[in-house]
């Protein structure tokens, strides 16, 4: 780990953050990149070192650092000037030396984000063709190559492609996906990780005490946290972090210095939330927001705590990295809450954070969030809402009543669903629970009563097609056969199994056949229509009023009581009474 020479209170020496302070300059002092430093190792003391690497990865993780150790291994000449390539520099050669002070003329280190056009592309590659100076290989530098332009990377494939021997092409980005594939595969690639938090941790404490700086475990464990798998922000941050505190940090510090809210105060607002404890909720939420905590801090801190509990609910074994009051509490928590409730209370928490970063008022939009948790957050299932009408009203089957004790909040909405009768429940407003079971309906005995049946349960397109596009072939309890016209949905014999078999309880099977089957049932309607039409007109009363009338026509013939659905007297098999036709000497003057 590399240490300035003069003390940090040393005015004669200029005063260098720790990220530059304690910039790795071998392998051995990069944290947390173990896969990649095992490959570029075996790489280089092999001789298998590729003319183009592509590292990637999140800010502060180390991509642009790499870049400069994998220059110093490639140019390394020993402390005796006879050394080749190797994976441990030296350190001391001139080499190791100018390009750790970012002097060497043969190691070109270029920001693609302020020379992003095709000129600057073009100046580079007019220096590729000439020998290094000094160096082993000549060494270009490329960090956040992502921006550059179109042409620009069109201008730099062929070079890419097949450069000179003594020349090796190192590219930094944090947005791999906005580089050209032509250009990714001329590279080899390397996937820099996030940091893992205990080595955060642990680098930090280490850097802490070659500062001889104070710093208690917990302010550790919230810089990591703060600092999300990147080495330069946690080291930003903790730079800070000594000068807030003058030389001595603890957790209060940073959390005041974060604007982060105290740890167990989020777990106590977490519990009153989950408990349904409306008022506390919102006397907590505003002692915290006028000790200086940001709303929406406080909003992704029980966010993480959500995801922490029902990690702690999946796998105990998350835990053993936390404090042991920490770890406790957070089991106790996994042990009462219920999965439903904890995936619940994360989407609830995951849109009011959206709400309150765009709300003009953070605090006023984080407190209906949490109240919102609080009345739904242990609000039943609907199975479980429906097992409690089915029990009537007694405990949903296979749960027990929660263990966390209920305050005045909607919380326990399952506590007061599984006591009140189902008369009680039945009045209560539909959002609260879900609607009865469907009756099963009897099974209908024949085609007709088939498409009675979907006409009944309101499936209009349905009875369309089954009255206008199917031809029945075999129909029984149970089993429909048909043949489909062209213009008949593809998947109707699947849907007619299922809802048939929804709706009346048993197992239906609706197959396609090739058989002639019967006319469709508006085909059957037409032809007993004209049956009827002809019957009728060749009643000697009804001729003897279209010849009163000339130019009379008879429009149309219903029996009488005939129903008004689209399926009409096709839903029963039996002819009508024969009453139902009366003689002609029976029909009163009056209904002409």
């Amino acid at each position: 780990m590399a240490q300035a020479t003069k003390g940090p209170g040393d005015p004669a020496v200029p005063y260098r953050v720790l990220a530059r302070k304690y910039r790795p300059v071998d392998f051995t002092t990069l944290v947390g990149q173990e896969a990649m430093v095992r490959t570029l190792r075996n790489a280089i003391a092999t001789g298998r070192i590729a003319h183009a690497f592509m590292l990637t990865g999140v800010r502060g993780v180390g991509k642009t650092t790499t870049a400069r150790i994998i220059a110093r291994a490639l140019n390394c000449v020993g402390a005796d000037g006879k050394g080749g390539a190797t994976v441990d520099p030296c350190g001391v050669c001139d080499n190791c030396k100018a390009i750790t002070e970012d002097r060497h003329v043969d190691v070109i280190e270029m920001d693609a984000a302020s020379r992003t056009g095709i000129d600057d592309v073009r100046e580079l590659i007019e220096g590729v063709r000439y020998r290094p100076v000094s160096a082993r290989y000549k060494v270009y530098i490329i960090d956040e190559v992502h921006m550059l332009s179109e042409k620009a990377f069109n201008a730099l494939l062929k070079t890419l492609e097949e450069p000179p021997p003594h020349v090796k092409f190192l590219f930094a980005t944090t947005e791999i996906r906005k580089v050209p594939v032509t250009v990714l595969s001329r590279c080899q690639r390397f996937d820099l990780k996030r940091v893992p938090h205990e080595t955060l941790i642990e680098h930090f404490g280490k850097i802490a005490q070659a500062e001889k700086v104070e710093i208690s475990p917990e302010a550790l464990v919230l810089l990591a946290r703060a600092a999300d798998g990147s080495v330069r922000d946690g080291l930003s941050m903790l730079d800070q972090a000594i000068a807030h505190g003058g030389g001595v940090v603890d957790a209060a510090q940073v959390r005041d210095m974060l604007g982060l809210a105290d740890r167990s105060r989020v777990l106590e607002l977490f519990e009153k939330t989950m408990r349904g404890d409306a008022p506390s909720v919102i006397a907590s939420l505003g002692e915290m927001h006028d000790s200086g905590a940001d709303p929406v801090v406080v909003l992704q801190d029980l966010l993480e705590l959500t995801h922490w509990v029902t990690r702690l609910k999946v796998a105990p074994e998350a835990a053993a990295s936390t404090a042991d009051s920490e770890r406790a509490l957070g089991l106790a928590m996994a042990g009462k809450l219920t999965m439903a409730s904890l995936t619940r209370a994360w989407t609830l928490l995951l849109k009011g954070l959206q709400e309150t970063l765009a709300a003009p008022s953070p605090l006023r939009a984080a407190e209906m969030a949490l109240i919102r948790l609080c009345y739904v957050a242990d609000m039943p299932s609907p199975a479980d809402a429906i097992k409690v009408l089915q029990n009537g009203g007694g405990a949903p089957v296979g749960t027990t009543a929660p263990a966390m004790p209920r305050g005045n909040g909607g919380g326990g909405a399952a506590a007061r669903l599984a006591t009140q009768p189902a008369t009680a429940i039945a009045t209560q407003p539909a959002t609260a629970i879900a609607a009865q079971p469907v009756q099963a309906m009897p099974a209908p005995r024949n085609f007709t009563e088939v498409v009675a049946l979907f006409e009944a349960r309101r499936e209009p397109r349905l009875v369309h097609s089954l009255m206008h596009h199917v031809h029945e072939v075999r129909c029984e309890p149970g089993l429909i056969e048909f043949r489909p016209e062209p213009k008949a949905p593809t998947d109707l014999a699947p849907r007619l199994s299922a809802l048939l078999g929804q709706w009346t309880g048993r197992r239906w099977i609706a197959s396609v056949s090739s058989a002639e089957g019967k006319p469709t049932l508006i085909q059957q309607k037409a032809t007993k229509a004209d049956d009827l039409r002809s019957s009728a007109e060749s009643n000697e009363l009804v001729m003897a009023i279209l010849k009163t009338f000339p130019g009379a026509k008879l429009d149309a013939v219903k029996r009488k009581g005939e129903q008004t659905s689209m399926v009409g007297e096709f839903v029963t098999e039996e002819p009508p009474p024969a009453e139902e036709y009366p003689a002609d000497d029976d029909i009163p003057e009056s209904e002409f």
